[in-house]
């Protein structure tokens, strides 16, 4: 962990873009995802064990099912895991301070997500929250998080700078994506400890921060 305390000084941390991560970071879809994977597992003969091995927070369906299934079977296990996820959205809501980030960012936001189109659109409206105009998700990448692809692109759909963009993630997949994009690194304490989480700031959840927006850009303050 890497976290600093941000300058007091209003100008002290101004970003183009605020690029936000969605499960674990705006919203809790973490009981639905345990039903649905350990149900896909017990459907399959797969041990919880073998699941835990390949289900790292916050990387892409398609990659755990590679892990998972032989090359025959990727396909239907992938049909299959995402019809659990869209159809089982008991206990998905919003996490505190979600909705007045997104609000507050604007059309400098953007939702960077490992979720499919439709799982996402899921997800949103069982939470309730806000949708920016860009959502980048799975089926907008060829490589997922770890790799900085799906910042990358939406810095470019947003026409920034990727250096002058802020990453909001929980997990340690979506935070490597956000360095390698050359960004700056806010994590949430939602699914990992602190000392799980690299990056440049860390705070309990985004009850934790003030974004403030300006013709600037977005201003960014723990408080």
């Amino acid at each position: 962990m890497t976290a600093a305390a941000l300058p007091a000084r209003p100008d002290a941390a101004l970003f183009d873009a605020v690029l936000f991560d969605m499960d674990g970071t705006l919203v809790d879809s973490t009981p639905s995802v345990v039903r649905c994977w350990l149900r896909l597992a017990e459907e399959n003969g797969i041990t919880p064990e073998a699941l835990q091995a390949a289900a790292g927070h916050g990387r892409p369906a398609r990659d755990i099912v590679a892990d998972l299934f032989e090359p025959p079977a990727r396909e239907a296990a992938l049909v299959r895991i995402t019809h659990l996820e869209v159809t089982d959205l008991e206990g998905v809501v919003a996490l505190p301070g979600a909705a007045d980030a997104l609000l507050a960012s604007g059309d400098r936001g953007a939702i960077v997500t490992s979720c499919t189109a439709p799982l996402a659109t899921a997800r949103q409206q069982a939470a309730g929250i806000p949708v920016p105009a860009v959502v980048v998700t799975a089926d907008d990448v060829v490589r997922g998080k770890p790799d900085p692809e799906p910042f990358l692109t939406a810095a470019r759909i947003l026409g920034v700078d990727p250096s002058r963009c802020l990453v909001v993630e929980d997990a340690p997949a979506g935070l490597a994506a956000g360095r390698a994009a050359g960004m700056t690194t806010l994590a949430v304490t939602t699914t990992h400890t602190a000392e799980e989480l690299d990056a440049d700031h860390v705070v309990g959840d985004l009850s934790g921060v003030r974004l403030d927006p300006s013709g600037d850009g977005v201003r960014l303050h723990l408080v």
